[in-house]
């Protein structure tokens, strides 16, 4: 990676330049932690924090109205790097727990269903375990989603239809949930979920077809920021270096697609949005994009150190 791209991105947004620091740079833990206590004071976490209803959720709604509700700002601030004892961010996980309505040990947070979905359990989980929520609960959720694999190794939302395949959607949801879970249990027992869902992905290449090797969805090989609930390439492979995985030579390919989309200057595309409210662009619509750089340049020093 060049020292200008390098530059480029510690210009931006503290929540983007405490993680060059840590993943790009591997500055000292002083270095970026002083620059991650930043994000709830200025930029773009501090305007976030700023939207915060009186009764501590976001857009008077705890999954709804997309993208400005408790939960999507949430999920936005844990990947800005707030800081997990951030008192609002508490206070907005605590309202997800009790407002939410529990069923089979999972969560429910839409009126009138009679379901815990899979993929919104696994969004909660991230979020009431990397933000300093301390409740009892969270364990029900984690357990709720340790036990509701499906037989090739993933979840899918659509379970209760009777569904026997996974859904890439719903699985990385949970595995980013699991792996929050064991950070801040120190727990092993979300290891073999978390290896299954892994191998369901690294099975499908972590983009096609396990029975015609086609692509699943032209769509994933777009890198989103922010991804809310969607699985694109870039995700999948970000979660994997996150986990600390092996780099599997069945994600070659994938880190093939990353690669095509630098751009001659090193840096990569900022990539479309999902349509929906927001409180505010992240991003210029065209040009460079930080997010997908700093995600693209730590996945491809993942896989090189790794191989």
């Amino acid at each position: 990676m060049s020292d200008t791209v390098l530059q480029w991105l510690t210009e931006g947004d503290p929540a983007i330049r405490w993680q060059v620091e840590r993943d790009l740079l591997r500055r000292d833990p002083e270095v970026w932690e002083a620059t991650r206590s930043e994000i709830g004071e200025i930029g773009w976490g501090k305007r976030l924090l700023d939207e915060q209803d009186v009764g501590g959720t976001w857009g008077l709604g705890l999954y709804g109205p997309k993208w400005t509700s408790t939960t999507y700002t949430l999920l936005l601030l844990r990947r800005f790097g707030l800081l997990p004892s951030n008192p609002q961010a508490v206070a907005g996980c605590r309202r997800l727990l009790d407002d939410a309505r529990w069923i089979d040990g999972g969560v429910s947070l839409f009126t009138g269903d009679q379901l815990a979905e899979k993929c919104v359990n696994g969004m909660v989980l991230s979020l009431v375990s990397y933000f300093d929520a301390d409740d009892s609960r969270v364990d029900s959720i984690a357990e709720m989603l340790l036990t509701g694999r499906l037989a090739d190794g993933g979840w899918n939302c659509e379970d209760f239809r009777g569904t026997t395949h996974s859904s890439f959607h719903t699985t990385i949801s949970v595995l980013e949930g699991l792996q929050e879970w064991k950070r801040r249990t120190k727990s092993r027992d979300a290891d073999g979920a978390i290896t299954s869902g892994q191998e369901f992905m690294l099975r499908h290449r972590m983009d096609r077809s396990h029975r015609t090797g086609e692509v699943i969805n032209k769509a994933w090989s777009t890198f989103h920021f922010p991804p809310r609930w969607h699985y694109d390439v870039l995700r999948g492979l970000d979660h994997l270096q996150d986990a600390g995985a092996l780099a599997d030579p069945r994600a070659g390919e994938a880190i093939a697609l990353v690669l095509s989309k630098r751009r001659k200057d090193g840096r990569w595309g900022k990539g479309s949005q999902y349509s929906g409210r927001v409180y505010f662009v992240l991003e210029p619509n065209t040009g460079p994009g930080r997010w997908n750089t700093l995600r693209a340049l730590r996945v491809l020093n993942w896989w090189s150190q790794n191989s």
